[in-house]
Order: structure tokens, then C-alpha cells, then sequence
């Protein structure tokens, strides 16, 4: 089921109506209700992918259960690669079988030796890296003893399968998320409110910005040879705002939606393209996901309280594994390795944690050198997207040498008015809102409220517009 489809906007009232009026201050009983939409919401793609998170689900709530009894060091450890390895094989499997059955034969052929491929037609079950990783951290944290385990196992297996942020995140943390489901949730109508303010936001980013970019982008990524280089640049801007609107509004979107169910979701994105150099831009992006690797790979490796090379070891480490983690593709990898290069030389001067504050604090506008710096940044972002998007290595490679050699400075073929001036309206809109959690929570919030309303009746009109009355697919839902 699509945030953006027809039958979300029946299902989602309908969820409303029963968690509030019907098993309002019957916490089992909202709980339970939590479950069974989660899995109709999950299901809603293929029924049999539920018996793969049910059984995930089981397995990490019974091994939590027996490391919270186990005092023998050598079974916990046994306990915990249980869990590690029942849930990695499951990603494994789906998502990686063919890529190594397909490598493996192309190193093979290299010495001449011909081997039968024997790939799967595999379908890959929607959300399996995010809930993945979420079930993941509840075990370990269990495993450090950061966390206690619980016996409630309607509300672990809620936790688990949360249909706000099932599919695409944001990748909640146990310590945060478990614990809400133990209280009794209150209706408090201006956290509503504002639960729906977040969704229209990310709804717009979704259906008006990332949908109609990735009209273009796609012609242009699919017939690059027959562009000059600056309607490719054109090309990999688009991808560049529909990769944003598309995962950031899918984030807004879920976090919306649990605030208006009373829960309280992880900001997931603090306005990534505003960042002044690439460490910065990875503690805006995806940041359930960036502090996911840094608490469960990049520290456990030392971290940076380990020899230079090693750090550099670490850093290469976490960015090629979160390169493989997007997909069963050295496109996924090189990516990876692209945004490794761009941070080490911050790591080495320990320049990666300088912009920790909010661009242009306090003012208007940035500076010169920030202005410089958003700019470089955000100029080596859209390079290594051009691999993300790209189908594979050679066509990635040929994208950026006819980028570079085909009539750079010619206008471009492709230069949609409409849409340059709504990307331009929209950065305007995120920037005026960059000291918030997402761009509208305190926009025009003080201004006349037929000034706020009207605006707020802009966006809807213009999602209806741009939705056609179709709903097309999240990118990150293939990851």
C-alpha cells in the first residue's frame, strides 16, 4: 500500500477513527489493532512476505528472552549469532544471491573457466532492509545489556512491523520506539495537527517535486547518448531533487502519520543539501540509517579512537557496506566508495565534525564561504548520484564522459520552466524552514492564519494536479 494512493487515504482515517474512538485507553487493545493494520498495510503487497517478518519477529523476541537468562558468555554470543545469522541470511538470500551466483561466474570466465549460472527469479520482499536492521538492534542492544528485553509480544512484534516507517524507515531504534508502545497514548489534537502538516509537506516533496523530476531524469539517464553534457547535467539534477523528495517525503510522510497515532518517530532528514561539507551532509541524510552504521559497524571496528589507517579503514568499511546495503549492484558500491574518498581527507585534518551548528545561523542568508561550500558540497553529492542512478558501471562511466565532452555549454534540450521555478520555490521553502525538524513545522505558524491556511491549500492543490490519479512507487522501496 502506497503513502500516496487512493487506498491509503481510506485506509489511514479508517486506522484513526478505531485507534482513537473504538480502543481509546485500551492500550492492549491499540496495540493489537497497531499489529493486525501493520500486516494488512505490509500484506497489501504480497500476503506471503508475512510469514518472512512474523518469523523474523519470533526469532529475535525468543532469543532476547534467552540472552536475558543466559549468564555464560560463550552461549550469549551462540544466542546472538542466531539472530545475526537467521536475519542476514533472509536479506542475503533475497536480495544478494544473484549478484554473487553472477560475480562468481564472472570471475571464473576470467581464467577461462565456463560455469552454469544458476540464478533464482526472486522477488525481493518490500522493507526487508529496514525492518531488517531494526530487529537487528533490538537483539544487540539486548546483547549489551543496553536494553531489557520484553515480554509483551503483541507489542514487540507491533514495534517490528509499524506500518508508519515498515517499508522505508525511518530504521527506529528499540530503545525509542518499544517503549511507546508500553504507555498509554493520549490524543493530543495539536501534535494531530502537526502529524498532518508533516504529511502534506512530505506528500508534496513525494507526488509535486520527486515525481515530476524523475520523469525527466529517467528519459535523460535512459537515452544519455543522445545528449549534449548540459542537458545531462540537467539529467543528474533531477535525480538529484527526486531521490530527496522522494526518500524525504516517504520519511515525513511515516513520521506524520505516528505522531498522529501519538507516537514520537526519529528525524530521518535535517535538510542534507544545505550542508557545507560532505560529513555534514551525512549527518543530515538517511540519519536513521548513518547512525545505525556508526553504532553497529563503525564503533564496534574502534571507530576513531584507533591508528590513522585504521580510521581510514573504518570509514571505507561503513561507506562500501551502506553502498551494499541500497542494492545487489557495484553501481550501490562505487557510490559508497565515492562518498568514502570525498570524507577521508575531513577525517585526516578532523574537519568531520566542524559544521555541527545550522547553516547561516541567526540570518537570512549564508556567506560567502558557506555559500562556496554548500555549493563544492553539494556539486560532489550530485556526482556520485549519477552512479546511484545509474543501471551499471559502464553506463554511469559513459553518463559523466559525454557529461564532460558533448557541447557542455550548449543550452539544454530538456529545460521544463515549470519545473525549475517549483525546485527553486521549494529550496526557498526548505531553507526558510532549515532550523526546524521539516520545512513547514513553523512556516507561516505566526503569520494570519488565512495567509497559513491558503499556502497549506496551494500544496493540496497542486498534489492533486501533479498526482493525475495515479501513484507511483517510493525509490527506496527496492532497497
Amino acid at each position: 500500500m502506497l503513502f500516496n494512493s487512493l487506498d491509503f487515504a481510506i485506509f489511514l482515517p479508517v486506522v484513526f477513527l478505531l485507534y482513537w474512538f473504538v480502543f481509546q485507553k485500551k492500550l492492549k487493545q491499540q496495540n493489537t489493532l497497531l499489529l493486525i493494520v501493520s500486516y494488512v498495510f505490509y500484506g497489501w503487497w504480497d500476503w506471503r512476505f508475512l510469514l518472512l517478518i512474523i518469523f523474523s519477529s519470533f526469532i529475535d523476541y525468543t532469543v532476547a528472552l534467552k540472552l536475558k537468562d543466559e549468564t555464560k558468555d560463550i552461549n550469549r554470543k551462540v544466542f546472538l549469532w542466531i539472530s545475526i545469522a537467521v536475519n542476514l541470511g533472509f536479506l542475503g538470500f533475497f536480495k544478494y544471491y544473484n549478484f554473487f551466483v553472477d560475480n562468481f561466474v564472472a570471475v571464473f570466465s576470467l581464467f577461462g573457466s565456463k560455469i552454469q549460472s544458476n540464478t533464482l527469479n526472486i522477488i525481493l520482499p518490500v522493507g526487508i532492509s529496514f525492518y531488517t536492521f531494526q530487529t537487528l538492534s533490538y537483539t544487540i542492544d539486548v546483547y549489551k545489556k543496553k536494553l531489557e528485553p520484553t515480554k509483551d509480544i503483541v507489542s514487540f512484534f507491533a514495534f517490528i512491523s509499524f506500518f508508519p516507517q515498515l517499508v522505508a524507515g525511518p530504521i527506529e531504534r528499540a530503545t525509542n520506539l518499544l517503549p511507546q508502545f508500553y504507555k498509554i497514548r493520549k490524543f493530543e489534537y495539536k501534535k494531530a495537527v502537526d502529524g498532518c502538516r508533516q504529511i502534506l509537506w512530505g506528500l508534496f516533496k513525494k507526488v509535486v517535486i520527486a515525481d515530476s523530476c524523475a520523469e525527466y531524469a529517467n528519459v535523460i539517464f535512459n537515452n544519455y547518448v543522445d545528449y549534449s553534457g548540459s542537458t545531462l547535467i540537467m539529467g543528474a539534477l533531477f535525480f538529484t531533487f527526486q531521490i530527496y523528495g522522494d526518500f524525504s517525503g516517504y520519511s515525513d510522510i511515516a513520521i506524520g502519520t505516528a505522531r498522529l497515532l501519538g507516537f514520537n518517530l526519529k528525524q530521518n532528514f535535517a535538510f542534507p543539501y544545505f550542508s557545507r561539507d560532505v560529513a555534514e551532509f551525512w549527518r543530515r541524510w538517511h540519519i536513521s540509517l548513518s547512525t545505525w552504521f556508526r553504532d553497529y559497524v563503525y564503533i564496534p571496528l574502534g571507530g576513531s579512537r584507533v591508528s590513522k589507517w585504521l580510521k581510514v579503514r573504518n570509514i571505507f568499511v561503513i561507506f562500501i557496506v551502506s553502498g551494499f546495503w541500497h542494492g545487489a549492484n557495484w553501481t550501490y558500491i562505487i557510490w559508497g566508495f565515492l562518498n568514502a574518498l570525498y570524507f577521508i581527507p575531513l577525517l585526516l585534518t578532523n574537519r568531520n565534525r566542524y559544521n555541527l551548528d545550522v547553516v547561516a545561523e541567526n540570518k537570512i542568508l549564508p556567506n560567502i564561504k558557506e555559500l562556496l561550500q554548500i555549493i563544492v558540497t553539494f556539486l560532489l553529492i550530485v556526482m556520485s548520484w549519477v552512479f546511484f542512478r545509474s543501471e551499471s558501471v559502464p553506463h554511469a562511466i559513459g553518463f559523466l564522459k559525454n557529461l564532460f565532452i558533448k557541447n557542455l555549454f550548449k543550452l539544454p534540450e530538456i529545460r521544463p520552466s515549470y519545473l525549475i521555478v517549483l525546485i527553486m520555490c521549494f529550496i526557498c521553502i526548505e531553507w526558510c524552514g532549515r532550523h526546524q525538524k521539516y520545512a513547514l513545522e513553523q512556516l507561516f505558524f505566526n503569520k494570519n492564519k488565512i495567509l497559513r491556511l491558503g499556502f497549506y491549500m496551494i500544496l493540496i492543490v497542486l498534489i492533486l494536479i501533479f498526482s493525475n490519479g495515479t501513484s507511483e512507487e517510493f525509490i527506496y522501496f527496492q532497497f
